[in-house]
């Protein structure tokens, strides 16, 4: 696996330094923008990312948990108007999502003694409301850099379910949906593919304050006591990217201000714009990704037609920072078609599983052991086929179906209990490896991809793709049992969201380096399931179960074109 790590990256620093050598470009003086922006627009974009729902707790300060991770996609549409002054441009803008979300962790955790929560989150609609002001630039003034602020406004649902009580009380569960206004920021750029046409690459951060929640009583022991039901306090942000197609309302008589000529009209014969070829052409290359991981599996107390949000166990891997290498290519064809797809592989040696249990019935109302990670390793590819809708010299805009794989494995060290005195894990000092994980993901991609170049020298790429169904295999080993015992997991359905986007720089016509940042999630849904084995696989019934995974961070990458 180095070698192959070392290969990919030996790969980005040849094709970086066989460019260095060669002299810069002059400098080259743009023209007045010509391009006006001025005027409504309506279109729709298709995005996601990361969220976070955070839930007070009325018990005490947590000791563990009360932040729920809640992946997202989201797909809708806009509608704004735009006033131009000279380069500077001015906005307002609606818009509104659907978003497929959701997301679980333990909450209400005061202590060791307390059998605490499993919160349960995900926004399943936005609105928002912002002003922008950007700036035009570009020898065309086809190109826009903005920032925007304002309201929004989403609606976000779940439950608050005591975990496994063995008994002691009736299970309750607290279901909430709620709208709320809170704000937003963002930046991002929109590029002008024809008078009536624009795409936009946007991040956006969003904050909403939160309603209370009721919460049931809950059991403590020792001594043994009922906690009356409280109220805890809501919470939650978000961090999105997406990719926006706008139409623009009169582009008739807009026609008149568009240009398609040459970005540097003054450019010395030496110096060659990067348009897109029109008939075949390829570009591959190599990536460094520099990421963190998280991985995480809730065993359910439930049986056949309860609530399998009611959890027993629950074993959270994160802060998995790795090193990856891959390589990828795209191929593009004279009538649209394009194949693209990337492969990779790398590993990591840091990062925790927290791992959680209720047991009254055993005497443990909750128990949580921290390990370490160590010997960690995954490998991922994605393959599509899509066709560009909109496509000119300097741009392409288009749709695409594929397919991703996502493998990882870990060994997890040591032992140590963060939550519950009366139970002993190993001693201090004692990092032996007492267990792994071994999990494999499949999915298909359904997606839109963007790229535009920005001058005739700087690229901005971006992909979305939502994956409407997953299918999930694992295996978990617990090495300190009196067998060495597995358990097999299954799990489907669900959902996930994979975004990328890429800003490079043509070192010549053939050689670019780039930057770039990418975010992966998957889940389970209905199906998943889990099944105890040692001596066979017949010491437990195969129980309710759901998985998640997440993946982000920074790329670095070099390529070729051909054409």
């Amino acid at each position: 696996m180095r070698s192959r790590i070392i290969f990919c990256g030996a790969t980005t620093i040849a094709l970086v330094a066989s460019s260095a050598a060669k002299p810069a470009d002059p400098q080259l003086k743009l023209p007045q923008a010509v391009w006006n922006w001025s005027g409504g627009y309506i279109g729709g974009h298709a995005g996601g990312g990361y969220g976070r729902t955070s839930f007070s707790n009325p018990y005490g300060p947590s000791i563990y948990g009360g932040i729920v991770d809640t992946p997202a996609f989201l797909a809708g549409g806009q509608i704004g108007y735009n006033w131009q002054n000279y380069n500077w441009v001015f906005g307002i803008e609606l818009d509104a999502s659907g978003a497929v979300s959701e997301g679980t962790n333990t909450c209400l955790a005061p202590s060791g003694f307390v059998v605490s929560a499993n919160c349960k989150a995900g926004p399943n609609l936005f609105a928002t409301g912002t002003g922008r002001i950007g700036y035009a630039f570009g020898a065309l003034g086809h190109t826009l850099a903005y920032l925007k602020a304002g309201v929004a406004w989403q609606n976000n649902r779940g439950d608050v379910v005591n975990n496994f009580e063995a008994g002691y009380l009736p299970q309750e569960k607290t279901h909430f949906g709620y709208g709320r206004v809170g704000g937003i920021i963002g930046l991002g750029i929109e590029q002008a593919l024809a008078p009536a046409w624009s795409v936009n690459v946007e991040y956006d951060y969003l904050h909403f304050g939160g309603p209370g929640v009721a919460t049931a009583s809950t059991v403590q022991f020792p001594p043994f006591a009922i906690l009356p039901a409280n109220t805890t306090s809501l919470s939650s942000n978000y961090h999105i990217g997406k990719i926006g197609l706008n139409y623009h309302f009169d582009a008739d008589s807009k026609a008149a201000q568009w240009s398609n000529a040459p970005l540097y009209t003054k450019a010395p014969a030496s110096v060659q714009p990067i348009p897109y070829a029109s008939g075949w052409s390829f570009e591959g290359g190599s990536r460094l990704w520099l990421s963190r991981g998280k991985f995480q599996w809730d065993h359910s107390a439930a049986h056949e037609g309860q609530d399998p949000g009611l959890l027993i166990s629950r074993l959270t891997y994160h802060g998995l920072d790795g090193l990856s290498g891959e390589l990828f290519g795209r191929l593009d064809s004279p009538w649209g078609v394009f194949l693209k797809s990337n492969l990779g592989t790398g590993g990591f040696n840091k990062g925790k599983i927290n791992n959680e249990d209720w047991i009254p019935n055993h005497g443990f109302s909750y128990i949580n052991n921290l390990s370490g990670q160590s010997n960690g390793r995954f490998t991922y590819y994605t393959a599509d086929v899509g066709y560009d809708f909109l496509r000119s010299t300097d741009y392409k805009v288009g749709g695409f179906i594929g397919w991703t794989y996502y493998g990882q494995s870990s060994d997890s060290t040591g032992c140590m209990q963060v939550a519950n005195p009366l139970y002993s894990c190993l001693a201090p000092g004692d990092n032996r490896i007492i267990g792994g994980e071994d999990t494999q993901w499949n999915a298909p991609r359904i997606g839109v991809s963007a790229e535009t170049m920005l001058t005739d020298r700087w690229r901005l790429s971006a992909d979305v793709a939502y994956l409407p169904w997953t299918d999930f295999k694992g295996r978990d080993y617990h090495l300190l049992r009196p067998k060495t015992t597995f358990s097999e997991q299954r799990g489907n359905g669900g959902g996930g969201v994979q975004l990328e986007g890429v800003l490079s720089y043509f070192l010549t016509y053939n050689i670019s380096i780039g930057v770039g940042g990418r975010y992966w999630a998957m889940w389970t849904k209905g199906g998943a399931g889990s099944m105890h084995c040692g001596n066979g696989c017949i010491e437990h019934s195969s129980s309710f179960a759901k998985y998640s995974m997440e993946r982000w961070g920074t790329f670095f990458q070099a390529s070729y074109k051909f054409d």
